[in-house]
């Protein structure tokens, strides 16, 4: 199957449906939203969204952190 996958030509296995391709990128499920030719798909949509050959994906992984100062300190420096 060819797929444009965040800009990228891939060829995979079938990978239907969408939650399917997911984890065959071993992606995270609750870490990333999906938009298929332009249309955000909601993730409780995926297991019934089909994939098929020549669909653009875009992929978003969201990805944890932050400072380690604490929102505490940051409000009393600003008062």
């Amino acid at each position: 199957m060819n797929l444009t996958i965040n800009g990228e030509e891939r060829i995979l296995a079938s990978a239907d449906p969408l939650d399917a391709l997911v984890v065959q990128l071993g992606m995270k499920s609750d870490r990333v939203a999906v938009e298929l030719n332009r249309e955000i798909v909601p993730r409780d949509q995926w297991l019934l969204t089909p994939i098929k050959d020549g669909d653009r994906l875009e992929i978003v992984h969201f990805v944890g952190g932050g400072s380690s100062v604490s929102a505490n300190k940051i409000v009393g420096e600003i008062e």
